[in-house]
């Protein structure tokens, strides 16, 4: 199991819900696999940067409002 200092959290799936995306439109927006986006929103994958930041430029926001180190607050916190 991971180390907690090596897990990458993620909003992709709350940004994908957002916008209406599916999991395959984003994939292929990206050049990825569909699969690859539900490794991702899972945490069972950490992105390579050059990925990371392609997924933040597709939703038109900095990378550190998709990833980070440390949970993410739920909404309303």
């Amino acid at each position: 199991m991971a180390e907690q200092s090596d897990v990458v959290h993620n909003r992709i799936a709350m940004l994908r819900a957002e916008r209406g995306i599916s999991r395959r439109e984003l994939a292929e927006a990206l050049g990825v696999h569909y699969q690859t986006v539900g490794y991702l929103e899972r945490g069972e994958y950490s992105p390579s940067l050059f990925l990371a930041l392609r997924i933040a430029e597709y939703f038109g926001v900095a990378v550190e409002v998709v990833f980070s180190t440390n949970p993410f607050k739920r909404l309303g916190e």
